[in-house]
């Protein structure tokens, strides 16, 4: 049996731990942002996308990357590190907590909504085709590319796979954008579909690749214009940072200026610019402009 003055001495090492905890407390306790404050960090998973996210002369770049540091900075937190993850395995990743948040222009669609926390619109998006130079024939949209039965590549994850699917087209698919454009260069591929702002970017970059990009477009499905925006994701528990993330997002996506001071650099425009009618609320619902209500 112990004694009263043991069990007194045990009493007050309890409380004593109790009271340090209750004062210091500990990371788990924190949220995301309040972490990242102190940190002065923060983590941001990226799928090496061009314009949008990726690594040159191993720093982190790109228009995403760039909204993402100014929000971030307005936010408190100065430093914003990257993980390199295929696009495919960024929503797991930032689950799982391998980074704090996706930062890679990823579009906003309902089956990613189950999955994650949506921030706002940051960019509106439209579909292009690349191919080798002289082989573009006239080709519009993926229907040409259906209709001619070409051979298709898209990337794991994007938008374009999914279009593929619901056209009943069956396409490749590619890790990154590099590997599209290789598929295509080499033959395994005669058109590789993806943002437009990512292929031009690509063939602008690459003059000796020997490929060219189409006009850019708004892909239909059984007669509804595909209307797409991307924006950054956080996990689904994560709203207190996403809903102040959204606060200072909006400071700079609703004065062209200062949106294009972020992002033109890597070649979006005011066309790229949310316009706020169509909202994170009504993508991840497929509450599409011309759908059937």
């Amino acid at each position: 049996m112990k004694s009263v003055k043991g069990l007194a001495a045990a009493t007050s090492i309890l409380a004593l731990t109790l009271t340090l905890g209750a004062c210091g407390g500990s990371d788990s306790d924190k949220s995301t942002l309040q972490k990242a404050i102190d940190d002065g960090k923060i983590t941001v998973g990226f799928a090496g996308e061009a314009p949008y996210s990726f690594e040159d002369g191993g720093e982190l770049q790109g228009a995403s990357v760039a909204l993402a540091k100014e929000v971030f900075k307005n936010l408190g937190v100065d430093d914003v590190e990257g993980v390199n993850t295929e696009f495919g395995s960024l929503i797991p990743g930032v689950n799982a907590e391998r980074f704090d948040a996706i930062s890679a222009g990823m579009s906003i669609l309902p089956e990613r909504c189950e999955q994650a926390a949506f921030g706002d619109p940051e960019f509106m998006y439209t579909t292009a085709l690349m191919t080798k130079e002289g082989k573009q024939d006239g080709m519009k949209n993926l229907d040409d590319v259906k209709e001619k039965d070409l051979k298709l590549a898209t990337m794991t994850g994007a938008i374009e796979s999914d279009y593929a699917e619901t056209l009943g087209i069956k396409a490749q698919q590619v890790g990154t954008p590099q590997d599209g454009m290789d598929a295509v260069t080499t033959g395994r591929a005669d058109v590789f579909a993806l943002t437009g702002i990512s292929l031009n970017w690509m063939a602008q970059n690459n003059e000796d690749a020997g490929v060219e990009v189409s006009e850019s477009f708004v892909q239909e499905l059984d007669g509804v214009p595909q209307i797409g925006a991307g924006a950054t994701v956080f996990r689904s528990d994560d709203t207190e940072l996403r809903d102040k993330w959204n606060e200072e997002l909006d400071k700079i996506v609703s004065d062209e200026d200062s949106y294009l001071g972020i992002v033109g650099d890597y070649g979006f425009t005011a066309e790229e610019r949310p316009d706020g009618e169509i909202t994170t609320d009504q993508l991840c619902a497929g509450d599409l402009p011309g759908a059937d209500s």
